[in-house]
């Protein structure tokens, strides 16, 4: 079991519970985002506990929802219990065989900061994806990871801090490019809508044309 896994095994008891300003900014910014897109097919990589699984399946026929951990995912299938919904456990690094059949959006969620290779993520997103469609990223922004921001949490024995990669914002446009997505749009949002502070989050809009 990979130290991800584990820690994030390890948090899901208290993930929906504990102070996260991460979790629910990150939220925010999805359904802000996604609230004007039309979806029928949504992959949603990092569903978690189902935090957005719940909002997505309002909208989608369809959801195939993928997290690493299986105390995240049992929690998630606690809330979310639409037959429209299908969770499955993954490691997205691998290739993508959970997939079923082809997507109009794929979304990520406080996912990417713990993968190193986005080379191959954005290529099995680019396999996974009809022509037109979408794709969401909702991160941490890169502005926080510089002054040392990372994913934590506090235990009986201590705080556990994750292991996470800094990917800069042309880190993921870059590679999205690559792969013949388009910028549809990059946003950041902050702690009390305060701007002169440091963004919290960072989200991009991509599109496959």
């Amino acid at each position: 079991m990979s130290s991800i896994q584990k820690a994030y095994n390890s948090w899901a008891s208290q993930y929906d519970t504990n102070h996260n300003r991460t979790r629910d900014l990150e939220g925010e910014a999805l359904r802000t985002i996604l609230s004007t897109i039309n979806f029928e097919r949504v992959l949603e990589i990092g569903c978690g506990t189902g935090k957005n699984t719940f909002w997505l399946q309002e909208k989608a026929a369809h959801v195939t929802a993928v997290d690493f951990s299986e105390e995240m995912l049992a929690k998630a299938k606690q809330k979310v219990t639409s037959a429209k919904v299908q969770f499955t456990q993954a490691d997205i690094t691998k290739d993508w065989s959970f997939c079923e059949g082809k997507y109009n959006l794929i979304t990520f969620s406080l996912v990417l900061e713990h993968i190193e290779n986005l080379g191959h993520i954005f290529k099995q997103v680019a396999e996974a994806l009809v022509a037109g469609g979408y794709v969401y990223i909702g991160e941490l922004h890169p502005f926080k990871q510089y002054t040392g921001s990372k994913a934590r949490f506090d235990t009986d024995e201590g705080r556990e801090i994750l292991e996470c990669y800094t990917h800069n914002i042309s880190d993921f446009t870059q590679t999205a490019k690559q792969q013949g997505f388009i910028v549809a749009d990059i946003n950041e949002y902050f702690d009390n809508n305060d701007r002169t502070q440091i963004p919290r989050i960072l989200t991009i809009l991509l599109l496959k044309v």
